[in-house]
């Protein structure tokens, strides 16, 4: 009884095992690490991947990360602008399925302007102060 219930332990753990195995072992996205035959087509394509943040790495463009994640990004990019879609459009597309984060210039809309403005009022603020400061000196 106790070799039956190692026996199918063993099984369990070695099924389980398959999934993440299975996981590293696939094959790239075709257009992930090759170029486009069409050389504007492919400027076009590097030029919307160094503006997107890889979501794994967060601080490398998908165009400099080797995460495959980032792969893929590079594979539906590519193929998105051999296929004739304009970069915007991929940019909009991919902006919709990953949220803001992956654009390193974000845009500013009714969500993101505090971001943008917090900024800039701290700094008016900040020589305000510093302006009635030394006003006083004076």
């Amino acid at each position: 009884m106790r070799a039956l219930i190692a026996l199918w332990l063993a099984m369990v753990l070695a099924l389980a095992g398959q999934g993440v195995a299975a996981q590293d072992s696939m094959p790239p996205a075709p257009y992930a690490y090759r170029q486009l035959d069409n050389a504007d087509q492919e400027a076009k394509a590097k030029a919307l991947m160094e503006t997107l943040r890889c979501l794994k790495c967060q601080g490398q463009s998908i165009a400099d990360s080797d995460a495959p994640m980032a792969g893929d990004m590079r594979h539906q990019v590519r193929t998105r602008i051999a296929a004739g879609e304009e970069p915007e459009a991929i940019r909009a597309w991919l902006i919709e399925r990953y949220g803001d984060y992956v654009s390193f210039a974000p845009r500013v809309d009714s969500a993101t302007w505090p971001l943008f403005a917090v900024p800039l009022i701290l700094l008016i603020v900040a020589g305000l102060l510093l302006w009635r400061k030394l006003g006083k000196r004076a």
